[in-house]
C-alpha cells in the first residue's frame, strides 16, 4: 500500500502518483464542521463507481489522541463534491483548490517521468534537502534543459504541443540526451559538494561547453 504523504507545497496529499485533499481542508477551508463535510460527501448523488473510484476512507489523530475517519478526495471528486457550495468565498476556495490540484498533477508527472528516466539524479536531488520542494526538482532539471537545449523543459512543450508532465525526450536528438544524461551524472556529485545554484550551474554550463568544443575540435 502506498504511502499518504503531505506535499507542503500546494497542502494537498500525494498517494499512489496522484494528488488528493481531505474532509478537514474542505470542512476548514468552506467554514463548515468536519461531520457536515462528511454528512456532505455521504449524501451526494453520484454513482457507488464514481465514490470508489475518487473518494477513500482514511482517518487522523484527533487532539485527545483518538483515531477519527476522514475521507481523502482526488481532483474529480473535490469538484463533484464542492459543486452545490455557493458564495464568493466559496467559489475563491473552489479555483484556489483546482489550481493547486492542477499544478501538483503536472509536478507529480514531471517528477515520475524524471525518475523513471534517470533516479539516481532524482534521488540525490531528494536527498540533499530535508523537506524537497517541487522547485528544487524543476529547478535542477530545467537548469540542465537551458543549458543543453537553450530553453526549459516546458518551452520544448509549448513549442511542439507537448502535454504538461510527458516526456520531452522522444523529441530529442541521441545526443541532446546523452549530453542532458552526461550532466545529471556530473551534478549528482555537484549537488552533494556544492550547495549554491549558481555555482553548479556555471560549472556544469562550462563543462558542458568543454564538450561541445572538444567535439568540434575532434569532428
Amino acid at each position: 500500500m502506498s504511502k499518504l504523504i503531505l506535499n507542503t507545497e500546494f497542502n494537498l496529499y500525494e498517494k499512489s502518483g496522484r494528488a488528493y485533499c481531505s474532509s478537514l481542508q474542505v470542512a476548514e477551508e468552506f467554514k463548515k464542521r468536519h461531520a457536515d463535510a462528511l454528512r456532505d460527501i455521504e449524501k451526494l448523488d453520484c454513482s457507488k463507481e464514481f465514490r470508489e473510484r475518487n473518494f477513500a476512507l482514511s482517518s487522523y489523530r484527533s487532539e485527545q489522541n483518538k483515531l477519527l475517519p476522514k475521507i481523502l478526495m482526488n481532483k474529480d471528486g473535490f469538484i463533484f463534491l464542492v459543486m452545490g457550495y455557493r458564495g464568493k468565498k466559496a467559489a475563491r476556495f473552489k479555483e484556489e483548490y483546482i489550481r493547486r490540484f492542477n499544478l501538483m498533477d503536472d509536478f507529480i508527472k514531471s517528477l515520475q517521468t524524471a525518475r523513471l528516466e534517470f533516479p539516481a539524479f532524482t534521488n540525490a536531488i531528494s536527498d540533499s534537502h530535508e523537506l524537497p520542494k517541487s522547485y528544487h526538482f524543476t529547478n535542477e532539471i530545467d537548469m540542465i534543459n537551458r543549458i543543453v537545449l537553450g530553453v526549459s523543459a516546458k518551452q520544448v512543450r509549448e513549442e511542439k504541443g507537448i502535454k504538461a508532465g510527458e516526456s520531452i525526450r522522444p523529441y530529442l536528438s541521441a545526443e541532446q540526451i546523452k549530453s542532458i544524461e552526461t550532466l545529471q551524472r556530473v551534478d549528482i556529485g555537484l549537488i552533494i559538494s556544492t550547495p549554491d545554484f549558481q555555482v553548479r550551474k556555471k560549472i556544469l554550463s562550462d563543462y558542458f561547453n568543454r564538450l561541445v568544443l572538444s567535439k568540434k575540435l575532434i569532428a
